[in-house]
């Protein structure tokens, strides 16, 4: 599916109501009381335990007051990798080509060298307890679904649009990039990495610090039930995709 498509916008919206708009107006941007910096870093621990990282947020922020590790565990490189993608993302325009240059930082720890920042080679499928959960597309076509899906990224960050289509359009790229899967590894990380790059893009640098990775990381087996609309790429059914699509304006939501 083309991540141009509004054919699901309308259900979208009408379940959102005004909660995404009222949501947006109570973020604390305007008194500074959240450091962009401390967000990144968040923001990143929260992906990486998404992927089966086990340093918690208290204790890689201890680690980093600290710094008594000479040498730091693969998770705290993976995390710090992470955070680097995600600063690199903050300054440069959301592009196929920076996409490429971000995953070659934060797959450092991920994959040999020669897989990083470059499209999979081979078959990938995603395996939960009981096998195969799903298939994603032949290696072979992965360059051309992803030049079309930048393609389509580009008319989107020209056009103007509302606040709710906004986070429609985030939410469609995060779910259609993780169905194409186009990297031996680090897609769910890509994934919610491309989402966020592409609000901060249309809505302003304040929208690198909402908390849609914890959101995701405290609602795991809701995030992967959501996103799993079919067994392979060919049979994804995406009149399923509102309940992922109402994720990330939930994730705006405060007790």
């Amino acid at each position: 599916m083309k991540i141009t498509n509004t054919d699901y916008f309308s259900a979208y919206s009408e379940q959102i109501g005004d909660e995404l708009k009222l949501a947006v107006q109570n973020l604390d941007f305007k008194n500074g009381n959240t450091d962009l910096g401390y967000s990144t870093q968040a923001s990143a621990v929260y992906s990486a335990n998404i992927e089966g990282n086990t340093i918690d947020l208290n204790s890689f922020m201890n680690y980093k007051l600290s710094q008594e590790i000479a040498h730091p565990t693969k998770e705290i490189e993976e995390i710090e990798n992470l955070i680097a993608a995600y600063a690199f993302a903050q300054n440069h325009e959301l592009s196929e080509e920076n996409l490429l240059k971000a995953h070659r930082v934060f797959s450092k720890t991920l994959l040999i060298e020669s897989k990083r920042g470059k499209y999979r080679g081979e078959k990938v499928g995603v395996f939960g307890s009981t096998g195969l959960v799903y298939l994603a597309i032949e290696p072979e076509f992965v360059a051309e679904r992803m030049k079309e899906f930048f393609q389509n990224i580009d008319v989107l960050l020209k056009e103007e649009f509302s606040l709710e289509k906004t986070f429609y359009f985030a939410s469609l790229i995060h779910l259609v990039f993780a169905h194409i899967h186009p990297f031996a590894d680090g897609n769910g990380r890509a994934a919610r990495l491309l989402e966020k790059w592409f609000l901060a893009q249309k809505l302003g640098e304040n929208f690198w610090k909402i908390p849609s990775e914890k959101y995701y990381k405290d609602n795991q087996a809701k995030y992967y039930e959501n996103i799993n609309l079919g067994v392979n790429y060919y049979e994804v059914d995406y009149e399923g995709c509102i309940p992922f699509l109402l994720m990330l304006p939930s994730s705006l939501k405060t007790d």
